[in-house]
């Protein structure tokens, strides 16, 4: 028989709900990332189920739209109290069915990797999430950065659509508030990359990160590293091994491994030998 809280009506959350998101966060033992949150529900859509007993959500997940091509999915969770009553599987099928005919995209630990597969997402990728104090290793990369400005702002949405394959302005126009660094690189013919270093709890996560090549890749991490005492922390590509290698040689450690999967579509869009690591990976 299906459990009665199967039955409770699903909401659209609203950043007045940061609080209750970030509540639920730290009862699945994960940090609070009020930051990251509050992103997320300004530039997406939440959803969740207030929990039975009053104590604030029994479950949540975002949702980022980029127009009618592609949709991601995160911060999927269930309050503790609550698991394993089939009420992040019952979210799930209700946001689905919301957004019937988007492709979408979502990261997966190999704890929620099966219940997406049940539905109907698939493998189409991997990435490691990485950590720690950097230390540069080896020759300094050869590229130069600067700080980006507000007349970059332009051209960094131009490159940012071409390498993620979707328009993302809305997400990408919040970073020079959202974020602590923003910086960019260029040559004679305009922008070949850009990153940003933000604040998550006592890391400063790395992302967006596009760029034209590994050596570019590295001179926007290394000029990031350069601006904070924090250690660092993103998620990066596997296929990108260079750049993971130079990372480890810099003391930055391997963490974890994260599936990225995919459902109606064969593969992301967009130029994935740019695309280094997400703005974060609850946003694709």
């Amino acid at each position: 028989m299906p459990s009665p809280l199967a039955e409770l009506p699903v909401r659209r959350l609203t950043i007045e709900d940061l609080v209750a998101c970030a509540d639920l966060s730290e009862d699945r033992g994960w940090p609070r990332e009020e930051r990251k949150w509050g992103l997320l529900l300004s530039a997406g859509t939440g959803y969740g189920v207030d929990a039975p007993d009053g104590k604030g959500l029994l479950t949540a997940c975002v949702v980022t739209s980029y127009g009618t091509g592609l949709a991601a999915i995160g911060m999927v969770l269930v309050a503790r109290r609550f698991a394993r009553q089939g009420v992040g599987r019952r979210l799930m099928q209700d946001v689905l069915r919301e957004l019937r005919g988007t492709p979408l995209t979502l990261h997966a630990t190999p704890y929620g990797r099966p219940l997406y597969e049940e539905l109907g997402f698939e493998t189409v990728g991997r990435a490691e999430m990485v950590s720690g104090h950097f230390r540069a290793s080896g020759p300094a990369p050869t590229v130069a950065t600067r700080p980006a400005t507000a007349d970059d702002l332009p051209a960094i949405l131009r490159l940012d659509a071409e390498v993620f394959g979707e328009d993302r302005t809305h997400m990408i126009a919040r970073l020079p508030a959202f974020s602590d660094q923003l910086r960019v690189a260029e040559d004679s013919a305009g922008l070949t990359g850009f990153a940003a270093a933000w604040p998550n709890m006592s890391t400063q996560v790395v992302g967006p990160l596009i760029a034209r090549d590994t050596e570019t890749a590295k001179a926007l991490v290394a000029s990031l590293a350069a601006g904070t005492d924090r250690p660092l922390r993103t998620d990066v590509d596997v296929r990108h091994e260079e750049l993971l290698a130079w990372l480890k040689a810099s003391g930055v450690e391997s963490i974890a491994f994260n599936a990225v999967m995919a459902s109606g579509i064969a593969a992301l869009p967009g130029d994935w030998t740019r695309r280094f690591a997400p703005l974060t990976v609850a946003a694709g």
